[in-house]
């Protein structure tokens, strides 16, 4: 077992092979054969696919989000001054990342999937309620790409900057952070409010 926990690509990739058996066993389990049933709706499942793919995103995203603002942020004054670097210098880098790439994947699928299902265009003009969510999301993601990333390039010492400028952007960072960690939650209510019977509308 050790050799597909010890490396990191080995174990994703063993959940997505785990993931295909699962859905061949399920099948044969439940129509006798390997096939995915006797009539494939190939759009459907794409579409589904997608939203699989945005959910995964989403984990990553906002799981990241909320260790910078549970854990990280809020631990960082109690760290001892030699071991910050440690911090700032390792894992803040690559936490980053993947925050910014697995905010990038979900705004990618969660556009598809609304344009797939139909609803893309009346959602962003607030017609669904998930519409609300989506833009949340927009604005989360804008705030990751062009305010946090920026920010966090220049306090984390990975450009060149006035040294002046680190604690400003540090703040302006943490700033952006919490303001997605706050529209964090009316966006996750508007996405699962709409296909689970948090909206009327």
């Amino acid at each position: 077992m050790s050799k597909i926990t010890d490396s990191l690509p080995i174990t994703i990739v063993s959940g997505f092979i785990l993931t295909i058996i699962m859905v061949f066993v399920g099948q044969h389990t439940i129509t006798g054969s390997l096939s995915m049933g006797p009539a494939v709706d190939v759009p459907m499942y794409v579409s589904f696919l997608d939203r699989w793919l945005h959910v995964i995103s989403g984990v990553m995203w906002i799981g990241l989000l909320w260790y910078f603002n549970f854990v990280q942020i809020p631990v960082m004054p109690k760290v001892p001054d030699e071991l910050k670097p440690g911090i700032s210098k390792h894992i803040a880098p690559e936490a980053l990342f993947w925050f910014r790439w697995g905010a990038m994947a979900t705004i990618i699928t969660g556009l598809l999937l609304a344009l797939f299902s139909g609803y893309l265009f009346d959602a962003l003009a607030l017609r669904h309620g998930i519409g609300y969510g989506i833009w949340f999301g927009i604005i989360m993601w804008f705030n990751v790409w062009f305010i946090i990333w920026p920010s966090q390039k220049i306090a984390l010492g990975m450009v060149d900057a006035d040294p002046a400028a680190k604690p400003k952007a540090a703040a302006r960072a943490k700033m952006f952070s919490r303001i997605n960690t706050l529209l964090s939650i009316p966006m996750l209510y508007a996405m699962l409010g709409q296909m689970h019977g948090g909206f009327d509308f």
